[in-house]
């Protein structure tokens, strides 16, 4: 493998992995604060998709679509936790995810009735279409790095608002003593409404965002989903840190596994059967690499101690 490629992939890890970020932020703010198993977290995400792309589809504007998804997914998280999910708190985690469950279901047959069964495509805008000269002479997407950096955009504007504002103070205080800082006149259930319209909004945006490079479809956020637990599991519950170095860990392991195994297999086997074993290997790679770090640390790389 060349070493222009391999940056190249190096890159597409990266991209992956900020915009596993940008969805897993979301799941573990809401797990973090409010003990809640939400599983309709890549329903959000799906719907946030959709709304950018019909958006698009009328007026045109990629800004206008990417702000839409991001409010239509804040809203349906806002409507869904005041309706359903603030029923769930004092019950345990077999209600919630059955719950939420059913959720998926809901989400993905109204997507279905609203826009059809087939699916939808969100145009990359010309003033970010076409790939930029790196050094070293990579050819990469611009759009491609656009989404790295919205990522990190993202990250750091989180990391400021969980530690330098009055609702990152609640925030971090809901989710060590939530009886607490309800006792100290704190609207614990308008926290909960906001941390989930945040968490939702987040992964709408994703939505919108990973969109524009794959087709828009119903179930779309279910496989994203199962990802973000990854993430979460390896970073640690409730550290938006952990978070960030989990889906970068995720998304490279990932993008070079798949990469550089079948590579690898070619060492010592014939071409057609390393590709098949090196691809079966890649696929599992980030679940190992979940146990491994599980049997190092049983909290997380950033999670709380036991």
């Amino acid at each position: 493998m060349s070493p222009i490629l391999l940056a190249e992939q190096i890159l597409n890890g990266v991209q992956l992995g900020v915009m596993l970020f940008v969805m897993a932020a979301g799941l573990t703010l809401v797990f973090g604060v409010m003990g809640l198993i939400n599983l309709a977290h890549g329903s959000l995400f799906m719907v946030g998709a959709f709304a950018a792309a019909a958006v698009a589809g009328a007026t045109g504007s990629f800004m206008l679509a990417l702000v839409s998804a991001l409010a239509a997914a804040a809203a349906a998280g806002a409507l869904i936790e005041v309706l359903v999910i603030r029923r769930l708190y004092a019950r345990d985690h077999l209600d919630q995810v059955l719950a939420t469950f059913a959720l998926i279901l809901i989400f993905s047959e109204g997507t279905r009735w609203i826009f059809g069964s087939f699916p939808l495509y969100l145009n990359i805008p010309d003033y970010l279409s076409g790939p930029v000269t790196l050094p070293g002479g990579i050819q990469y997407p611009l759009y491609r790095l656009t989404l790295i950096g919205i990522g990190l955009a993202i990250a750091a504007g989180l990391f400021v608002l969980i530690s330098k504002t009055r609702l990152g103070i609640q925030i971090r205080a809901g989710e060590n003593d939530r009886e607490m800082i309800a006792a100290l006149g704190v609207d614990i259930s308008k926290l909960y409404t906001i941390v989930f319209a945040l968490g939702a909004g987040l992964a709408g945006l994703a939505g919108a965002l990973v969109g524009a490079i794959q087709s828009v479809q119903v179930g779309m956020g279910e496989p994203v989903l199962i990802l973000a637990f990854v993430v979460i599991v390896i970073g640690g519950i409730g550290s938006i840190k952990g978070a960030l170095i989990g889906a970068l860990l995720v998304g490279l392991t990932d993008t070079l596994g798949g990469v550089l195994l079948p590579h690898l297999f070619k060492l010592f086997t014939d071409p057609a059967t390393a590709t098949s074993a090196g691809s079966a290997l890649a696929s599992m790679l980030i679940y190992i690499l979940m146990a491994v770090v599980l049997i190092w640390k049983p909290t997380g790389l950033f999670g709380a101690r036991a």
